[in-house]
């Protein structure tokens, strides 16, 4: 009997584990095939609305031919970051008495291409490109820094889960460490002069979309707002000065 209960054992993990390294978890976009017959801009037009306000941003930061021409890694913002960024920039500009941001084109060029570009990286790296990290043991598993398209420092790497077999009553009955599903994530550091202390840690929802000039990795609506700090967006903004809006 105790032959026949470790060979359940055994088989449960390996089924887990089988399942780990085949499927992945799409918390937000659903699954998508890997390839794609059109560049990075094409393919974001296509899953509008979800990316209406990136598209947006894209080209008033200037970087449409950058997401749609140049081989690149793009990190990609969905709308509804955006949208949390703008909220609490204009609940900031209220408290100021100041009018509040009816359109993104109100917000400079600059702003918009300075932060966009801290998404993009040159080249095509997909998440079996990146090293492991792990948020509980930096020093082993410290993911490595990369410098964006605006030559910010970023930290990239991927969280390597345990995989976990529960029995009929929910109950735990064997892990086995890093053997799970692998998670992409990106990283700001704040202090580069301490490029481990508080960073911001943003999950990918979607990894590894492939269309012809790159590589397309999609970040947790629910985890991220654009810019990663929104207190240096909301400054960035305010320091270039926001334009009226027009009719």
């Amino acid at each position: 009997m105790k032959n026949k209960n470790k060979t359940l054992l055994f088989s449960l993990i390996c089924m887990l584990l089988a399942l780990a390294s085949c499927k992945k978890y799409y918390q937000e976009t659903g699954v998508h095939d890997a390839k794609y017959n059109g560049n990075i801009l094409q393919y974001m037009e296509e899953k509008k609305p979800f990316f209406d306000s990136t598209l947006t941003v894209i080209k008033l930061a200037g970087m449409a031919d950058v997401v749609s021409k140049e081989n690149i890694t793009f990190f990609a913002p969905p709308s509804g970051s955006i949208y949390k960024s703008i909220k609490q920039l204009n609940e900031y500009l209220r408290v100021q008495g100041k009018d509040t941001v009816s359109k993104l084109s109100q917000i400079k060029p600059l702003v918009w291409k300075n932060i966009l570009s801290q998404y993009i990286f040159k080249g095509a790296s997909r998440l079996k490109d990146y090293p492991q990290r792990d948020t509980l043991s930096y020093l082993a598993y410290p993911g490595q820094g990369y410098a964006s398209y605006g030559n910010r420092i970023m930290n990239i790497g991927v969280i390597f889960n345990d995989a976990v077999v529960y029995n009929s009553s929910g109950a735990e009955i064997s892990r086995v460490s890093y053997a799970g599903y692998r998670q992409l994530y990106l990283a700001y550091i704040p202090d580069l002069s301490n490029p481990q202390v508080s960073l911001i840690n943003i999950p990918v929802a979607t990894s590894d979309i492939q269309p012809t000039n790159g590589v397309l990795h999609v970040l947790t609506k629910s985890k991220h707002n654009f810019g990663f700090n929104t207190y240096t967006f909301i400054e960035q903004a305010i320091s270039a000065g926001i334009d009226p809006a027009t009719p």
